[in-house]
């Protein structure tokens, strides 16, 4: 368990007023592991995962996009996680929050939001992106699920003031809605040829397995924290 974790479980201690502090470790610690065993064994979480054609599954089958091998992957980590697509290829940020109020998959209790990607290959005013991601993230809580924030990196031929404003966008929006943040949807992926589909921009299977691979942890973390959140309202 990472800290991210560590303190989101000591927000569920009770008080303890002076209590020894062994006694006051044996409860964090046995909070902790209840805390990983429900993300791992409790009622089944209900992922969303809300992007563009890069996580629509675009170029390859339905059992290769990233949400059936993200399923997958967690499942074979002992996580009872089934993961939605509500992905749809072309979508800019704009297209994701026009169509978020009846697309968005009722019932999912967090979500991964990525989008942008569009925007940068477009050279919307980013501005204009952040605006939208903004509202996304304030809808998908509204909705009451846990939001992860994939962040997309600018092409650097539009320039530095454009790569500069418009990279700047995801983890200062995960900063602002105190969200999980993975930075670069594409890392390690983007560029390669042997990762890639033939019109070098969007993941083949290999790159998506890859892509799944480097989320894994951060996804996990985004389990713990709906767990959490279900043992405070239980």
């Amino acid at each position: 368990m990472n800290q991210a974790q560590v303190r989101q479980a000591g927000k569920l201690l009770p008080a303890f007023g002076r209590a020894p502090p062994l006694l006051y470790g044996l409860a964090l610690a046995i909070l902790l592991a209840f805390a990983v065993f429900s993300a791992r064994a409790g009622e089944e979480i209900v992922l969303a995962v809300y992007g563009d054609s890069l996580s629509a599954g675009f170029g390859v089958s339905e059992t290769q996009t990233f949400p059936v091998r993200l399923e997958d992957a967690l499942r074979a980590r002992g996580h009872n996680v089934r993961v939605i697509n509500a992905s749809v290829s072309g979508d800019t940020t704009a297209a994701g929050l026009n169509r978020f109020e009846w697309s968005f998959p009722k019932g999912a209790q967090g979500a991964i939001l990525e989008l942008g990607a569009n925007d940068a290959l477009r050279g919307l005013r980013p501005e204009t992106t952040r605006a939208n991601l903004d509202a996304l993230l304030t809808r998908i809580k509204a909705k009451g699920a846990v939001p992860l924030l994939a962040g997309m990196l600018a092409p650097r031929n539009l320039g530095v003031e454009f790569t500069s404003a418009f990279d700047r966008i995801y983890p200062e929006l995960a900063k602002k809605h105190d969200v999980l943040l993975y930075p670069f949807f594409l890392f390690d992926v983007a560029g390669k040829r042997k990762l890639n589909l033939a019109d070098g921009l969007h993941p083949n299977p290999a790159g998506i397995d890859k892509i799944v691979e480097q989320m894994v942890p951060v996804v996990e973390e985004l389990l713990g924290r709906i767990s959490a959140r279900r043992t405070r309202t239980q």
